[in-house]
């Protein structure tokens, strides 16, 4: 008999969890750099570019709010499934005639898929806590590590399809092929991903959705800082700038970001050994401090590059692949953090309401990314960045050093 039928079932349905994440983040990249560089080129500015992933954050943070809630009530199976199908109809939505595709309708079919997207993620990272013990905290970091880090490189991939799909088969054509892909793993999902996992014991009040621990409340504040200081600059003003002010194409843009973005999935799977996790010792609110404290050096050292004229193709390249690598540790330092400081029972509560801070994050950096671009330029974008990261480690060395399991 194939091996897979003798392997745990933990092993099992991280292994469907993990596919699952891997072939959702694939088209989520992919449609993310379709959007910029289509309608770049169709002369929409960066604050309007922005604004076409509005609703995908401001759903992305009702989501989770509220997604923690009914991955408790309803278990993180069905919601994993309700993500994919809705990104399914999302994609379907961008397949109408380009005279069809207003801002109101991109602005929805995003809204669908930050929705879909943040219901998938909350539903994946919280399902990695209860197929690991609480004993074994340095297993624990090492599973979120690969999955985040083997997450984002397929995210990188993404990029690279999105801007390689819109050169070959155009808009259309790409949302028709990820459409496709995406069903056949939703269907494969239906049978094949466990029943009621994540499922609470007890009937959950909707109200619990707001009831945190001191540490539930400083991780989140300190991710939602985080991931500001990432998209305040890399989601509208970078690929924008990149194209205006430095002449790269379709294939030069999406292959870079690409490329950046799995070299920050690779770093992610390696953070524990470069943090010195063991089962001895696992890193706690003062790693984080110490990386962030790291990190708020690299925008402002290329805010710097920039306006003084200092090679700026090199010292912009150079920059972003230390920042990448410093920001993927930092990110999952945070992700172990907050499943080891999650209640397991109602473990989507926790991680819900920590999603739900980061994607309030990306909601702020998107649209100050693509407002301070267009207002003033690259280098405010980035010293903004740097402002975010230092208010992020100051509210991280805050951590309750302690941790408290909860049984199973």
């Amino acid at each position: 008999m194939p091996a897979w039928f003798h392997l745990p079932d933990s092993i099992k349905q991280y292994a469907i969890v993990t596919g699952n994440y891997w072939t959702f983040t694939l088209t989520d990249g992919a449609l993310r750099m379709l959007v910029v560089l289509h309608f770049h080129t169709l002369g929409y500015s960066p604050l309007q570019i922005a604004l076409l992933f509005l609703f995908y954050e401001v759903f992305g943070v009702i989501t989770n709010l509220v997604g923690g809630w009914l991955g408790a009530r309803l278990g993180l199976n069905r919601t994993m499934n309700i993500g994919l199908a809705l990104q399914i109809v999302a994609l379907a939505m961008l397949l109408v005639p380009p005279s069809a595709l207003s801002v109101p309708w991109v602005m929805a079919a995003q809204a669908l898929s930050g929705i879909a997207k943040d219901l998938n993620k909350m539903s994946a990272k919280s399902s990695i806590k209860l197929l690991v013990s609480d004993s074994r905290q340095s297993r624990l970091f090492t599973w979120v590590a690969v999955l985040t880090g083997s997450k984002n490189t397929l995210k990188g991939v993404g990029f690279f399809l999105g801007g390689a799909l819109l050169s070959l088969v155009g808009f259309r054509g790409a949302m028709l092929l990820m459409a496709v892909m995406l069903s056949l793993v939703w269907v494969f999902s239906l049978f094949a991903l466990g029943k009621d996992l994540g499922k609470a014991r007890e009937k959950t009040p909707f109200t619990a959705i707001f009831s945190k621990s001191r540490a539930i409340n400083t991780l989140s504040a300190a991710r939602l800082f985080l991931f500001g200081a990432r998209d305040v600059w890399f989601v509208v003003a970078l690929p924008v700038y990149l194209s205006a002010n430095l002449d790269w194409d379709h294939w030069n843009i999406g292959g870079f970001l690409a490329l950046w973005v799995i070299g920050y999935g690779v770093v992610q799977a390696l953070a524990p050994r470069l943090t010195g996790n063991s089962d001895e010792r696992q890193p706690g609110g003062r790693a984080a401090f110490a990386w962030a404290t790291l990190l708020a050096f690299i925008p402002a050292g290329i805010a710097l590059a920039l306006s003084a004229q200092y090679h700026i193709q090199a010292s912009l390249v150079i920059g972003l692949l230390a920042f990448g690598a410093v920001f993927a540790i930092n990110s999952s330092l945070h992700s172990f953090l907050i499943l080891s400081h999650a209640n397991r029972d109602g473990v989507s509560l926790d991680v819900g309401f920590y999603y739900m801070a980061n994607a309030l994050g990306r909601l702020l950096g998107t649209v100050l990314s693509g407002w301070l671009f267009q207002r003033y330029s690259l280098e405010m974008c980035l010293w903004v960045s740097a402002l975010f990261v230092v208010l992020s480690a100051m509210i991280i060395f805050k951590l309750p050093a302690s941790r408290q399991f909860h049984p199973a």
